[in-house]
């Protein structure tokens, strides 16, 4: 089993009017042979919107686009014939299979959060699809499924799964034990644990090869939210 911290602070920055991007692995002009996937996740990234501003109409093809809403709402629209306002809680999985254009702009209600994970899809050639829902995580509910077998969304990525954990100040969570798993905090601080180390928002945490390992244990120093794949 190994275990890697990326700190926020270490993520690439993209700036254009309107728009900040951190980005979690190599994208477009940032080269990083250390930071080129995680198992089938190939990007991952945090933005911030300007209001009415984002992403306008674009292609993407053999990908599995993920998207959860940070804060403000973020107005979803695709080939498929999807258009959706996501608000914070909300997750959309776009399948982009053979090819699809979408786009993605801050609501009018002002500045949006959302954070963007890409997936290398088993089968690249499907027809695109996308669907939408509501996560219900809170504190003391424990990790909530948003993605994968048991959430109301699927994904084209066998044995994936993305699941939502809020903890209050002081609460616990076990992640759980898989070959790969990437927890991401949105918001809020972890402990000092068995990590050694404390997590700020923007910090990452990945675990290979935990399938038979042991489970870690987060503390939360206040609110905090995480987002947690894992990987079969």
């Amino acid at each position: 089993m190994s275990v890697e911290i990326r700190r926020g602070t270490a993520r690439f920055v993209e700036r254009e009017r309107g728009r900040l991007s951190h980005h979690g692995f190599s994208f477009g002009p940032h080269l990083d042979p250390e930071r080129l996937s995680f198992g089938p996740m190939v990007c991952h990234d945090d933005h911030v919107l300007g209001r009415d501003t984002g992403f306008e109409e674009h292609p993407h093809e053999g990908l599995e686009i993920i998207t959860w809403v940070v804060s403000g709402s973020v107005v979803h629209r695709d080939g498929t014939g999807a258009e959706e306002v996501l608000a914070a809680g909300d997750c959309g999985v776009l399948s982009a299979g053979a090819g699809v254009r979408h786009a993605e702009v801050a609501g009018p209600d002002g500045p949006a959060r959302f954070v963007q994970v890409w997936l290398r899809p088993d089968d690249p050639e499907l027809a695109p699809t996308y669907a939408r829902a509501t996560v219900p995580a809170a504190p003391g509910a424990g990790l909530v499924r948003a993605v994968g077998d048991g959430g109301p969304l699927s994904v084209g990525v066998a044995g994936a799964g993305l699941d939502v954990v809020r903890l209050g100040a002081g609460e616990t969570v076990a992640l759980p034990a898989a070959t790969r798993v990437h927890a991401f905090l949105t918001t809020g601080a972890l402990l000092r644990s068995s990590l050694a180390e404390p997590l700020a928002a923007g910090d990452a945490l990945c675990v290979s090869d935990g399938a038979d390992g042991p489970s870690y244990q987060l503390t939360a120093g206040v609110p905090t939210e995480i987002l947690v794949w894992s990987f079969a």
